[in-house]
């Protein structure tokens, strides 16, 4: 028996409609479900997996239209071939803007609608693909935990992902607020796009604009080529504005333009850009105290804070500790880092649960492989915890806990100036030019230890 080529949810209310496009797509080698309804396609679609709906607009009840909106809810990604014998151009723009891979007028020619649906089942498995290729390569948006104040954050993801509003998403550093500004990406209906993200404090103030915006050829010293900046990039998309608080006034100015005018103009040019951008933003600031100080433009924080989602600290969410530290690891054994038979024992989990975590997740994260890789047995205990890491839970000296667990002097100096280093950079909101100035270093040399050490923002 030939192999299936996918599977196709006819819904029309005609009978008639149903049968003809069951015995043609049944001899192209098609699986045919039917519904005769919007509200028995919708429940189809929860339950059974479809690859692609072909949907009459004109049916009793709920209306062609009003079903694709709630299927672009469900399934973003599964294309839709909408079908009309009362077909308009502003029915089919209508039926485009919201996420119809295609309009076919009844009754469809066989031809255009045979390609339609190889062309929309091509164009399903490539978002599949790029989706794929995007958890390579920066890894899963899967958030794990789930005391309240997560499942809380979970939903709310769910319940905004799917609309254009502006997201700001704030904590302190290591909560996951890139993670969560994936996952509203990858929930969203822009998810097949590009999700674009801008570090606002490690560009230099006199090049963000450029980095944001672009410039033309000769727009400034060096500019020996025409660029295309971050808005443009992310047209159709999804741009991440991280440390958003760390931005100069200039370059917010800017940027305020820009989301009143969805449209941009690139440094040293005069055209006007439209662009369809959605922005979602994090800080780990106050940005009320940055709006009193005078640092930041209260105009654009409105602009930004439509949706606020605050990230609380690991310290506050001790209950979800078990299940990303045990996640880590197994990642840490899928990438073949570790072997599969390590695990933690339960005195070691309730170790870790005890500690503060001042870096929160990311900090959990370093820490569980290095424990992982460190540890001699395949169990990993409170010991090794205590061990391997600084106990900061139990409000010991960090340097002498360095010292009681370092041997040579020169692993004790390089300890002792990771320490030294992480602290400053915490203690100046991990603004590389101010760290620099106050410890009386170049700026080049605190991002070469930065690297040597492991040290991640």
């Amino acid at each position: 028996m030939a192999k299936s080529k996918g599977t196709i949810l006819i819904t029309d209310d005609e009978k008639s409609i149903r049968n003809t496009l069951r015995e043609i797509l049944e001899f192209e080698r098609y699986d045919i479900l039917e519904a005769e309804n919007g509200e028995k396609a919708l429940e189809t679609i929860k339950k059974e997996h479809i690859d692609l709906v072909i949907l009459d607009i004109k049916m009793q009840g709920m209306d062609g239209i009003e079903v694709l909106e709630k299927i672009k809810k469900i399934a973003p990604e599964l294309p839709v071939i909408m079908i009309s014998g009362h077909g308009t151009i502003k029915i089919a723009v209508e039926a485009t803007k919201l996420g119809a891979y295609d309009f076919l007028e009844k009754p469809p020619d066989l031809n255009r609608l045979l390609i339609s649906i190889r062309n929309g089942l091509d164009s399903s498995e490539l978002i599949k693909e790029n989706k794929q290729i995007r958890s390579e390569l920066y890894g899963s948006t899967e958030i794990i935990g789930k005391s309240p104040a997560i499942e809380s954050i979970k939903k709310l993801i769910s319940k905004v992902a799917s609309s254009n509003s502006r997201v700001l998403i704030t904590g302190e550093n290591g909560t996951g607020k890139e993670l969560v500004a994936r996952a509203i990406h990858d929930q969203s209906e822009r998810s097949s796009k590009k999700f674009v993200d801008v570090n606002c404090a490690a560009i230099p103030a006199d090049l963000l604009e450029s980095e944001l915006f672009g410039h033309e050829k000769g727009a400034f010293t060096g500019a020996s080529a025409q660029r295309i900046g971050k808005f443009e990039q992310a047209d159709g998309g999804t741009l991440f504005l991280d440390e958003i608080g760390d931005m100069s006034a200039d370059s917010q100015a800017k940027v305020l333009r820009a989301l009143q005018e969805n449209r941009i103009v690139r440094v040293g040019g005069n055209e006007r850009i439209d662009i369809d951008v959605r922005i979602l933003a994090a800080t780990n600031k106050d940005l009320q105290d940055e709006i009193q100080a005078g640092s930041f433009r209260e105009d654009l924080f409105h602009r930004l804070n439509v949706i606020p989602i605050q990230l609380p600290p690991l310290r506050d969410r001790r209950e979800d500790i078990t299940l990303l530290a045990k996640w880590y690891l197994d990642k840490l054994s899928e990438k073949e880092i570790i072997f599969s038979g390590k695990s933690f024992t339960e005195d070691a989990l309730e170790e870790m649960k005890k500690m503060e975590w001042p870096g929160n997740i990311r900090e959990l994260q370093n820490i569980v492989e290095r424990v992982a890789l460190l540890s001699t047995d395949e169990k990993i205990t409170a010991s090794d915890i205590e061990r391997l890491t600084i106990s900061k839970g139990k409000n010991k000296n960090q340097l002498g806990l360095t010292i009681d667990n370092t041997e040579s002097f020169h692993d004790y100096k390089e300890e002792a100036e990771k320490l030294f280093l992480l602290k400053k950079l915490e203690k100046y909101d991990w603004n590389i030019s101010s760290t620099a100035d106050a410890i009386g270093i170049q700026r080049s040399h605190i991002y070469t230890k930065m690297k040597k050490y492991g040290i991640e923002r």
